[in-house]
């Protein structure tokens, strides 16, 4: 009995000693953790000047090149394939034959319109005789001609149809896919060939609003590829959007015309070059990344005595990497280019280089 006591005692002791070592650990983890909060109350921060510059008005936007028409040709018939005339990377133009396809129902339909219409021309040129000499009714011999008329125009189809089993193609370029081979049988849809012009190609841009009100249709643009950094092309605004996109800039279009050995490519990478008359202009700028979130938001945090202040601003055109400002801050204010994401009005900061 005494022993089990003693047990017991010792357990409450050691339990004791524990709880009082786990209380005095919180307590200087607490300290220490206020201390570090303490020092590290503020945020790091880097700041660039607000100045006024002579800032150029020339900007560049690239896009993508693509060509000036694409075409796939599908099957209209079904059939199969006797012979194709054109290999992949082939130059065709308007009217020429790709392949030829053989359809036995397509002949055969030809022989019977081309039947039915010489029985039909028969009993016309009959009817028409007896009409002559009362051997037959007006109504008799206007039937015979509807049939005629009928007959006629199905034999036309006929050849229509039979002309389909040669392909042509409806636009000059190059054959950039070929998808059947002589044998191929072919079905309603079946893709056969894609076709592409790159004599001329169309460069696709997006321009803000403050760009795209200095723009035309027919203004020249000089246009360069990113696999040819010293080749210039000679481009022209031939489309801009009326509306805006969801991202609220206009689309624009230009067409350039290819070197003859039409360097070019679609699916390369271009730069659109547009020259301002106005060369060069003063403005206060700031950089586009000062603002809070985007351009749009007008927001920009500066630094005053240590701390972040969150002001409002109207913000002008977009030059590139910096941003017109038309108010709400003056030259030589230090505006925060980054960690606004950490940063509230009145939050302390460190700036970093």
């Amino acid at each position: 009995m005494k022993r089990n006591i003693l047990i017991a005692i010792v357990i409450l002791g050691a339990l004791g000693l524990i709880t009082f070592t786990l209380i005095n650990n919180k307590k200087e983890n607490e300290a220490k953790t206020a201390i570090v909060a303490e020092k590290n109350a503020s945020v790091s921060v880097k700041t660039e000047t607000v100045k006024t510059e002579e800032i150029s008005l020339d900007f560049s936007v690239n896009g993508i090149f693509e060509p000036l028409q694409e075409l796939k040709f599908s099957a209209e018939k079904p059939g199969r394939v006797v012979r194709v005339l054109v290999d992949e990377g082939s130059s065709v133009r308007i009217g020429q034959t790709l392949a030829i396809v053989r359809s036995e129902q397509i002949n055969s339909d030809l022989t019977t319109a081309e039947a039915s219409y010489q029985n039909a021309l028969t009993d016309f040129n009959r009817f028409e005789n007896a009409y002559q000499t009362g051997g037959v009714t007006k109504q008799q011999l206007d039937q015979a001609k509807l049939n005629l008329v009928t007959s006629k125009s199905r034999l036309q189809q006929a050849k229509v149809n039979v002309g389909d089993t040669n392909i042509k193609s409806t636009i000059n370029g190059i054959v950039n896919k070929k998808y059947i081979e002589p044998g191929s049988v072919l079905g309603a849809a079946t893709q056969m060939f894609e076709i592409v012009n790159v004599s001329k190609l169309k460069l696709q841009v997006s321009i803000n609003e403050t760009q795209v009100a200095g723009l035309k249709l027919g203004n020249l643009v000089n246009v360069t590829a990113s696999v040819y950094p010293d080749m210039k092309f000679a481009g022209k605004i031939t489309f801009i959007a009326p509306m805006a996109d969801s991202s609220l800039n206009f689309p624009v279009e230009i067409e350039i015309t290819n070197s003859a050995s039409n360097d070019l490519k679609a699916g390369m990478y271009g730069t659109a070059e547009f020259a301002s008359k106005q060369q060069k202009q003063s403005m206060m700028v700031v950089p586009r990344n000062a603002f809070v979130g985007s351009v749009s938001s007008n927001q920009i945090f500066v630094v005053e005595n240590g701390i972040a202040k969150l002001k409002n601003v109207t913000a002008g055109r977009i030059l590139g990497d910096k941003v017109e400002l038309l108010n709400g801050l003056s030259d030589n204010e230090i505006v925060i280019v980054t960690g606004q994401i950490n940063l509230t009005d009145g939050t302390k900061v460190e700036v970093i280089k």
